[in-house]
């Protein structure tokens, strides 16, 4: 990966979107019913055992790429079990030529499906990482964040602490708007020593201050509208 070189985000918003108060009363009242996607639904089923075996010791690397940071949570909570989330095939299959840590799962699923196959599935977890998101920077693409898309109460009511990164100031003054609104309090500031994944040393190699949020969700009350029961599309995503 060529070093120093990553740009800036550009966007024709500077600070909280206005609609995001509506957006989240919206996501926190009203059902959401997008099917859940059938290989998103084979992959859980697939990992299920091993998942209720951690599942005091669950950590979810949202949205790996190639699973390094994934890789670096392994080593630093090797009690845990790092299950690693991406949409894309191609990322996932990376060569390697190390062997993978034996506390690590790398699973091609959706996001949006996974937050809520995880929590109707009973399950709560330690850790919640999600690492340099698509910021969908564009002020019209404010529900395409995470913070503004209908899967935010599942997201949020899996537990644990949540820690988010961004190099883009707004995206986390966002997600802490959205946090402080439920009753959870967020903490936010730089990345003091970058070094997650190679494409956060690059970020940081070109002079981009990149910002991280922490939120103890352990004891929060989110409320999730529900549906509890997903149909199954035929459809497959990613």
């Amino acid at each position: 990966m060529n070093q120093g070189n990553s740009r800036t985000v550009s966007s024709n918003q500077t600070g909280v979107h206005p609609d995001l108060s509506v957006l989240l009363e919206r996501h926190c009242t009203k059902p959401w019913r997008r099917p859940v996607a059938r290989h998103s639904l084979e992959i859980f089923e697939q990992v299920l055992p091993q998942l209720q075996q951690a599942a005091d010791g669950l950590i979810l690397d949202a949205g790996c790429g190639t699973g390094d940071s994934s890789r670096h949570l392994a080593g630093q909570y090797p009690d845990s079990l790092i299950v690693a989330v991406d949409q894309s095939g191609h990322r996932l299959q990376r060569q390697r030529s190390l062997p993978e840590p034996d506390n690590l799962l790398l699973l091609r699923a959706d996001l949006q499906d996974f937050w809520r196959l995880l929590h109707d599935g009973g399950f709560r977890l330690q850790r919640h990482f999600l690492f340099y998101p698509n910021p969908w920077p564009k002020k019209r693409h404010i529900q395409r964040r995470w913070h503004g898309h209908p899967v935010l109460p599942w997201l949020l009511a899996l537990g644990g602490v949540l820690e988010v990164r961004s190099n883009w100031l707004v995206y986390v003054e966002e997600f802490a708007f959205v946090l402080n609104k439920l009753g959870v309090e967020a903490c936010k500031e730089p990345v003091q020593a970058p070094g997650v994944s190679p494409f956060e040393r690059k970020y940081a190699l070109s002079g981009q201050t990149l910002y991280r949020l922490q939120a103890d969700l352990r004891a929060a009350a989110i409320p999730v509208p529900g549906p509890r029961v997903f149909p199954v599309a035929d459809h497959t995503t990613g």
